[in-house]
């Protein structure tokens, strides 16, 4: 079976092709392609609460070429879901529309809480087995958003979207009260379900995971994440590009990711970060592929 996800994210679209394949016990998934478009709506988003007419552009012809490499790949199935920047846009609900009557997809704008259920689906825990600790704290770093979920083997316990991201960072709009509600929020879950691990998503830890020169499967230090950090921040957004071979579009936020990363370890007293390089796109194709399976049961 093949399955197709779009990411409509703050600062890039994706879309992912995977297949499953269903020989062995548990159903195996393979990413076929990973298309990425570096399309920061959170750039107008957030300060300017409104998608400029170039940047809807730029989306409308990249949903389109999506669209033709759908069609090619012949998915079973497909799901497109846009967050924060979308959620935020006042004419968020136009550019959905000039999408459809354009590509023919349809793009769902899904809410803080509904981004971390559709995370979920990825069966993150089963990726910490090597932790004896019962809960897990899933940490989902965007451009304009945080999603933090903690749940167990049997299911989410708690979930919280907050508006804070590498982009909205960058912007300068996150306030003092902003981090302290997150830290308080973060403090209180850590204590109530102690001890528990934490999980990380986000296309900059992925980058940050994978500088560490970290083994697949092995968890990131703080105080390794923390010296990534500083090293990255001694350097300029140019030397971030042309020394650390850093994209253009990452260059600027990763420091500011990273910050989110390392506030949430410290917040919740825990020394290292599992990094399964999954997130939104992953869980969209697992939650496709469970509702195939519940349709033809």
């Amino acid at each position: 079976m093949k399955f197709a996800a779009i990411d409509v994210g703050s600062n890039a679209v994706r879309l992912l092709l995977a297949r499953v394949e269903e020989e062995s016990v548990q159903p195996v998934y393979e990413k076929v392609a990973l298309l990425r478009m570096p399309i920061r709506l959170g750039e107008d988003a957030f300060p300017h609460k409104r998608i400029s007419e170039e940047k809807a552009q730029q989306l409308i012809k990249t949903m389109t070429g999506f669209r033709h490499l759908m069609d090619a790949f012949e998915p079973t199935d497909y799901m497109a879901c846009a967050t924060s920047a979308m959620r935020e846009s006042s004419n968020s609900r136009e550019i959905v529309e000039l999408i459809r009557k354009r590509s023919g997809i349809e793009l769902s704008i899904i809410s803080g809480k509904r981004e971390a259920e559709i995370i979920y689906y990825n069966h993150v825990e089963r990726l910490a087995d090597d932790n004896n600790n019962a809960c897990h704290m899933y940490v989902d770093v965007g451009g304009g958003s945080t999603e933090i979920i903690v749940f167990n083997e049997h299911r989410i316990m708690e979930c919280r979207s907050f508006d804070i991201g590498s982009i909205r960072i960058q912007e300068g709009l996150v306030t003092r009260r902003d981090w302290e509600d997150m830290k308080l929020w973060v403090k209180h879950i850590s204590s109530r379900y102690h001890p528990i691990s934490t999980i990380g998503s986000g296309g900059n830890i992925n980058f940050l995971f994978n500088m560490s020169k970290n083994k697949d499967g092995k968890p990131i230090e703080y105080n390794n994440l923390k010296k990534l950090y500083k090293f990255i921040y001694s350097f300029t957004i140019e030397q971030r590009i042309s020394e650390l071979r850093i994209r253009p579009d990452r260059a600027d936020v990763i420091v500011h990711a990273a910050k989110i990363y390392l506030s949430v370890m410290k917040w919740s007293d825990t020394t290292e970060m599992f990094v399964p390089q999954m997130g939104l796109a992953d869980g969209i194709i697992h939650m496709l592929y469970n509702k195939h399976k519940q349709t033809f049961v």
